[in-house]
C-alpha cells in the first residue's frame, strides 16, 4: 500500500505571533497555565534545571518541577521563580513507583505535563509514565527517558486518558520502531504518528512536527545547538505553550520555531562553536515580546 503524501507547512513567525495568547492589562499568574515538570535523576540534574527555565522563559505562570529527592537539594539551589518539591527515589537517584501518589495528587490542577527529561532509564520509570497517561486529563510531552521507556511497548501510547506530544531525536525514533534513515522524514514521522496516536516533533535539520495530518516543516536552528541540554530547553517550551492552551500540534510546531530562532539569535551574538543552552534561554524573552 502506498504511503500518505501530506503537504507540510513552514513555521514562520507570523505563525508562532498569531498563536501565542494576548495578555490582558488585569490578568495573573493563574491564567498563563500551572505546568508539572517530571525531570532529573542523580547525574543528570541539568536536564531538569534547563526545562523548568526554559518553560518559565516561554511564559507560565507557574511552574512545579518535581525532582528526585536525592538530588534535590542541589536542583533547588538553582532554581529562580520554579517551585521545586522532592519525590521519593531508589538507591540510584531516581525516581522509585513510591512518587506516584504525590505525582497523582497535583495533576488535577496542571495545564500541562512534561515527563522524561534527564529521569534516567529504570524499572520504575514505564509504569509512572502509563499511570501517568491513564490519569492526566491535561497534554503529556513525553521526551528523552520518557520516549526511551516506550522502547518495545509502543502499543501502550494508544488509548490513553490525555494528548501526548513525543519529541524523539533520531535515537529515540528509532527506538519507537521508527526509521531516521528513511529519505522521506514527513512520512516516517507521519506513520509514527498514526501507529500511536500521538504528535510528533522529530527533532533534526529541518525538525518536523505531525499529528498523521497536519505537517509542519521547522527551518530555524543550527549546528551549535548540537550540545547537551538543547533538547531539554525545547522540552520545556513545549510544555510551556500546551499549558497556556496552545493545540499540541500547533504547540509543537511554534516550540520548534521558538526554540531554533533563539539557537539563530545567540549564534549571531556568540558564534555557534561556544553556544550554550544557557544562551539560548537568554534569547527566547527576545522572540516573545
Amino acid at each position: 500500500m502506498s504511503r500518505a503524501q501530506w503537504v507540510a507547512r513552514i513555521t514562520d513567525r507570523s505563525f508562532v505571533d498569531e498563536l501565542l495568547p494576548v495578555r490582558p492589562r488585569d490578568s495573573h499568574k493563574g491564567d498563563y497555565g500551572k505546568v508539572l515538570l517530571l525531570c532529573g535523576s542523580r547525574g543528570l540534574t541539568g536536564a531538569a534545571v534547563m526545562a523548568a527555565k526554559a518553560a518559565l522563559r516561554t511564559g507560565s505562570g507557574l511552574v512545579y518541577l518535581g525532582v528526585p529527592e536525592a538530588v534535590y537539594p542541589i536542583v533547588a539551589a538553582r532554581a529562580m521563580s520554579e517551585m521545586v518539591f522532592p519525590l521519593p527515589c531508589d538507591r540510584r537517584g531516581m525516581l522509585s513507583s513510591d512518587a506516584w501518589p504525590q505525582i497523582e495528587k497535583m495533576l488535577p490542577d496542571m495545564d500541562a505535563v512534561l515527563f522524561g527529561p534527564g529521569l534516567g532509564r529504570s524499572e520504575a520509570i514505564l509504569p509512572l509514565a502509563e499511570r501517568l497517561l491513564c490519569t492526566c486529563g491535561a497534554p503529556v510531552v513525553l521526551d528523552a527517558d520518557g520516549i526511551n521507556a516506550f522502547e518495545g511497548h509502543t502499543d501502550r501510547l494508544r488509548g490513553s486518558s490525555c494528548p501526548i506530544v513525543l519529541t524523539p531525536h533520531d535515537g529515540e525514533f528509532r527506538r519507537l520502531g521508527g526509521n531516521p534513515d528513511d529519505p522521506d522524514r514527513i512520512c516516517a514521522a507521519g506513520d509514527l504518528a498514526i501507529r500511536t496516536g500521538c504528535t510528533v516533533l522529530l527533532k533534526g535539520y529541518r525538525t518536523v512536527v505531525t499529528d498523521g495530518s497536519g505537517v509542519f516543516l521547522n527551518t530555524t536552528g543550527n549546528p551549535g545547538m548540537a550540545t547537551g541540554g538543547s533538547g531539554d530547553v525545547l522540552s520545556g517550551i513545549l510544555v510551556s505553550l500546551l499549558g497556556q492552551q496552545i493545540p499540541p500540534l500547533e504547540a509543537a510546531a511554534a516550540a520548534a520555531w521558538i526554540h531554533g530562532a533563539a539557537g539563530d539569535l545567540a549564534a549571531e551574538r556568540l558564534g555557534e562553536y561556544g553556544l550554550t543552552p544557557e544562551d539560548m534561554l537568554k534569547e527566547i524573552p527576545r522572540l516573545l515580546k
